[in-house]
């Protein structure tokens, strides 16, 4: 049972008549084969078409291994013999203007970077093109896209065809079928000539803007997404708008904006190594006053104890704590989570790994080390609890 397609010939109808051949099923869905359809079913990249059949949302459409039947999968089930079909228009137009800019593209990458097309993705969040370079140079990403973008511009008339086996046989085709039998072929205006099965546009100028937006490197590949009229300026804009704030709350052109980020940046990493000083110093001050104050257990001075504060603040008093001789500090943290974190001098022959297991058994947490230092937590608890923990260390340490 096979379904005519109609949209190999005509992509902008979205509103038809058909007949119902077949009711049946489809990943647990109720679904229709009819004797007319134009609708895209998923194939080839591209997403299928959306739409109703009888006000009936169509939630899939999907083409049926075993006779090429074109499956409308629906939210509910209909019985009728006859049903008008209406497509979604916005999502058709987009779909349409994409698959025209991805061809469109993958010839630009050829004879611009020299870049052989490997797969294509299409989908309402992105689209993108895997290619088998992974050495491109800016300046080649601009050529492709100038290129790309002056075909737009041009107009160029498509067209889509069954060309005969001989026809076939002499066209130089940017990428071969897969396919026995007949082969759709679709001509860009001559810029590039493949087999497809997929919509497409009339002329390339309703292509719009095509931009690539991202290009991320795969090994010896490179993924480029990229965007193609409404889609292409709904990021431009999005992108100016950021610019624009961004450049108006550092008082600088939108030019300017490269070194002025690299200024802050150099102003941070300052402030940062400031402040780590600053901390420092501010940890080895309480360092000395806790050790003025510390109990004696045998010859080592006991520092054990539960801080309001963060982790690597705690982790940086225990550093200060213990580069002092003799010292064996058992510290908690108590932030949004708790964390313990428990250290010895050098000097000081005990491994602190099983004191830290004894203390976060108490809290259940886990955490593990080295002897001379040893963390762990990551569980919600308070001072008293974490202090709690701690003095059963002190238990195991006595």
């Amino acid at each position: 049972m096979t379904t005519e397609r109609l949209y190999y010939n005509d992509a902008y109808t979205l509103t038809f008549e058909a007949t119902v051949l077949e009711v049946t099923t489809h990943a647990d869905r109720p679904a229709v084969v009819l004797d007319r359809t134009y609708f895209y079913p998923e194939g080839g990249g591209q997403p299928a078409d959306r739409g109703t059949l009888n006000g009936v949302r169509v939630l899939d459409v999907q083409t049926r291994p075993t006779d090429r039947a074109v499956l409308h999968v629906l939210e509910a089930p209909l019985n009728a013999p006859r049903v008008t079909g209406v497509i979604d228009g916005e999502r058709r137009r987009d779909l349409r203007s994409h698959h025209s800019g991805q061809h469109i593209l993958s010839q630009a990458l050829e004879r611009a970077a020299q870049a052989q097309t490997l797969s294509v993705h299409m989908s309402e969040a992105s689209m993108t093109i895997d290619i088998d370079r992974a050495d491109i140079t800016p300046e080649a990403w601009q050529a492709v896209e100038q290129l790309a973008n002056q075909v737009v511009l041009e107009n160029r008339p498509v067209r889509a065809w069954f060309p005969s086996p001989e026809a076939l046989a002499a066209l130089n085709l940017r990428k071969l079928p897969e396919v026995d039998g007949k082969v759709r072929v679709v001509d860009i205006g001559g810029f590039d000539i493949t087999a497809c099965g997929g919509t497409h546009v009339a002329h390339t100028g309703e292509i719009g803007l095509i931009k690539i937006i991202k290009a991320e490197r795969r090994g010896q590949t490179t993924r480029l997404e990229f965007k193609c009229g409404e889609r292409a300026l709904r990021d431009f804009q999005a992108k100016n708008d950021v610019i624009n704030r961004l450049a108006a709350a550092l008082t600088v052109g939108y030019w300017e904006l490269p070194e002025a980020v690299a200024r802050l940046q150099d102003q941070n990493r300052a402030l940062q190594s400031d402040l780590r000083a600053a901390r420092e110093q501010l940890a080895a001050y309480e360092a000395a006053s806790l050790l003025a104050e510390a109990a004696l257990h045998g010859p080592y001075r006991l520092v054990a104890r539960a801080f309001a504060r963060s982790a690597d603040e705690v982790r940086l008093l225990a550093q200060a704590l213990t580069a002092e001789a003799g010292v064996i500090a058992l510290l908690g943290a108590v932030d949004e989570k708790a964390q313990l974190v428990f250290a010895r001098s050098a000097d000081v022959p005990l491994d602190v790994v099983p004191l830290l297991k004894c203390a976060l058994e108490r809290l259940g947490a886990r955490g593990g080390g080295r002897p001379n230092m040893a963390q762990g937590g990551g569980v919600k608890a308070d001072l008293a609890q974490v202090q709690a923990a701690i003095d059963a260390a002190i238990a195991l340490l006595s």
